[in-house]
């Protein structure tokens, strides 16, 4: 198999409207995991994320430190995802692995060479977006480097700063593209949790730009609301 061979297979679904779908075919061998894919736009190609990671987040209560507390629900695949970040359980990788393998197998049209992992904000353990880029890439048969995209300066949480303009300010200078790993490639960059698009629309520039890749298509498992 040629790198990125499988995802020129299939058809390539519209972009304008979100889909629902039940991907298990084949080599899945999970329980099926219902998404509804979506379009997200930005500086790159082509974009989806397959899902929202939750479906409501209702507020109830104070808890004894005087911390608020919510009682969220999340979809299928926004579970999971929850369960590996923030529960280091790893048994759900294969799972969200087999479901965006199969999406980007049978649903999309991306002449995908590389997959590059957006680097991760936080230290972990385990890594969600570094454990499921390299498991996608192993799976696809498509080149995988982790090293194409480094973040070179630390930064505050993003998801706590609400200017889009201060966003802009905290992410320039922050990252790396390595034009020896992905000059002139279509470059799928990947992560696990879609928010304001401030660090993606980041980062696909840079690819572009410094790292000067061909093209820049993007795909989240899940994002917020």
């Amino acid at each position: 198999m040629t790198a990125g061979s499988w995802l020129k297979t299939g058809s390539s679904i519209g972009v304008d409207s979100p889909h629902r779908a039940i991907y298990n075919p084949l080599m899945s061998i999970s329980p099926e995991i219902h998404i509804s894919p979506m379009v997200i736009k930005g500086q790159w190609d082509a974009g989806y994320a397959l899902d929202f990671h939750t479906v409501s987040s209702d507020f109830a209560g104070y808890d004894e430190f005087g911390h608020p507390q919510y009682d969220t629900k999340r979809t299928e695949l926004g579970e999971l995802l929850y369960r590996l970040k923030y529960r280091e359980d790893q048994s759900v990788i294969e799972g969200i692995v087999r479901t965006v393998a199969n999406f980007v197998r049978f649903r999309i049209n991306w002449p995908i060479e590389v997959i590059v992992p957006v680097p991760p904000s936080n230290k972990r353990k385990v890594q969600p977006v570094i454990v499921l880029a390299d498991k996608l890439a192993r799976i696809s048969g498509v080149e995988y480097c982790p090293n194409g995209l480094t973040k070179i300066k630390n930064t505050p949480q993003l998801k706590n700063v609400y200017d889009p303009i201060e966003r802009r300010k905290l992410l320039a200078g922050v990252f790396q593209a390595d034009p020896s790993k992905i000059r002139g490639k279509k470059v799928l960059l990947f992560d696990d949790l879609f928010r304001s698009g401030a660090t993606m629309n980041e980062v696909s520039s840079l690819l572009k730009t410094s790292g000067e890749a061909s093209h820049v298509y993007v795909l989240a498992v899940t994002r917020t609301r």
